[in-house]
């Protein structure tokens, strides 16, 4: 172990926590940063046996460490929770491997670890307090963006958000706030698709008394409010060119001038934005600006569409059942063979979030029943989009039919009009044809 004690510095100096056994699993070396985590000194370690140091459900029955050592091997990226010395747990990535002498003799074992709390919090932030449903699933990309947020979170970095409309950015957004150490400051959501330009600008700035003519006092922007927190801009692939400026200047200075004002307002505020649009692919096109969008894209996550990864769809009717279930108190719908192919069959263009609604649509409509297509909106029995759609019948009821078919697909896409258009098979011209027959554009009665 000469070589080893010769690297005490080396290790001692990594953030990861390190020790070594001898092939009988007494500790023979323990790093600065395994005290950090376990809570005990190098001292209470050495000479102990790893599994009344590091202590895990696994260390009786099935020991890692052992199986490295018996079969010369290494294992990496295990897993599971250990009982620190307050005997709280603590949930740790794990790899073990071998360890040799110079000759190749079998000498014990080495294990590292990394503290995974940050991660595990975020993802219990993500599944209890902000709508589980949104990241319900076992599918390798969403583990993957869990991992990555865990990385993230704690930093100050500014994050993008890429994915398609439904796809739960905003509740990953304020998922990363509430992990990060801003989580007590505010969080604030701008949607910058929502507002025409001008209104967006003073949203976001603020401005002074006299900047224009309704500006009777002054009023502080979104930026001045997420002091100390985070800001949320959504859909910021929406925002005008010269508003874009303004933002950078605010990434790289930390201040901003509000309308009306010559004096600089300064702010500490983390960026999380977000966009269903190709950024990159816009700045090739001069529709965003491309040094916003590496200032924006320190870390880019991108957020997986439902139909690329239907093994999570059947978890996810289960959990909007359940979730049903408990709200009204009653007991969990049953559905059949049917309905389930159906709904594994669609594509989904508006995600999760059209999943949710098209499962409390059928819920509402079965009552007490078992569900069955029957109860599904009437764009997914069709191929061509709906027999109301492919104006299959006509007539008063085929007229409610087709109303009930546009309305349903597009409250399942957020009124998103070119989702909806392409959830029931048709052109965006003859949805907009159709809503305004059926008196279904805003501002009309619905």
């Amino acid at each position: 172990m000469v070589f080893i004690k010769d690297c005490d510095q080396i290790l001692d100096s990594v953030a990861v926590g390190v020790f070594s056994v001898d092939r009988e699993l007494t500790i023979q070396f323990f790093n600065a940063h395994a005290e950090a985590i376990t809570g005990f000194s190098k001292q209470e370690a050495l000479g102990r046996k790893c599994y009344e140091i590091f202590r895990t459900e696994r260390c009786l029955r099935k020991c890692s460490l052992r199986k490295a050592i018996e079969t010369k091997s290494r294992i990496v990226k295990l897993r599971n929770v250990i009982l620190n010395k307050e005997n709280l747990e603590i949930p740790v990535d794990i790899t073990v491997s071998v360890l040799l002498d110079r000759d190749g003799n079998v000498i014990g074992g080495v294990e590292s670890f990394l503290d995974d709390s940050v991660r595990v919090s975020l993802e219990k932030e993500i599944r209890g307090s902000l709508c589980f449903q949104d990241v319900v699933g076992r599918d390798d990309r969403i583990r993957k963006v869990f991992d990555v947020l865990g990385t993230v979170a704690p930093t100050d970095s500014h994050v993008l958000l890429q994915g398609e409309t439904g796809t739960g950015k905003d509740l990953v957004a304020r998922a990363i706030h509430n992990a990060s150490r801003r989580r007590k400051g505010p969080f604030i959501k701008v949607n910058c698709a929502a507002l025409p330009a001008q209104l967006l600008e003073s949203e976001l700035f603020g401005y002074r008394k006299g900047a224009f003519t309704d500006a009777r006092t002054n009023k502080p922007g979104r930026f001045q409010l997420a002091e100390g927190g985070t800001i949320y801009l959504d859909e910021v692939g929406e925002m005008p060119r010269d508003l874009q400026a303004k933002l950078l200047q605010v990434l790289d200075e930390k201040e901003f001038y509000p309308l009306g004002s010559t004096h600089p307002v300064n702010v500490d505020v983390r960026v999380i934005a977000s966009t269903n649009r190709r950024l990159r692919k816009m700045t090739a096109d001069r529709g965003f600006r491309e040094d916003l969008y590496y200032r924006l894209s320190v870390v880019e996550i991108e957020i997986p569409p439902l139909r690329e990864r239907p093994s999570d769809i059947p978890l996810l009717i289960g959990h909007f059942l359940a979730e049903h279930a408990r709200l009204r108190g009653e007991a969990r719908h049953e559905v059949t063979r049917e309905f389930m192919k159906t709904l594994l069959n669609h594509d989904y263009p508006g995600n999760v979030r059209e999943l949710k609604n098209i499962i409390e649509h059928a819920v509402i409509l079965a009552g007490t029943r078992k569900l069955d297509v029957q109860f599904l909106p009437a764009y997914l029995l069709n191929p061509a989009g709906s027999e109301a759609m492919a104006g299959g019948s006509g007539g008063v009821a085929g007229e409610a039919r087709e109303r009930t078919a546009l309305k349903t697909a597009l409250q399942s896409h957020g009124w998103n009009r070119t989702e909806a258009a392409r959830a029931l098979r048709i052109n965006r011209t003859t949805l907009w044809r159709r809503m305004k027959k059926h008196s279904l554009l805003p501002g009309e009665p619905t």
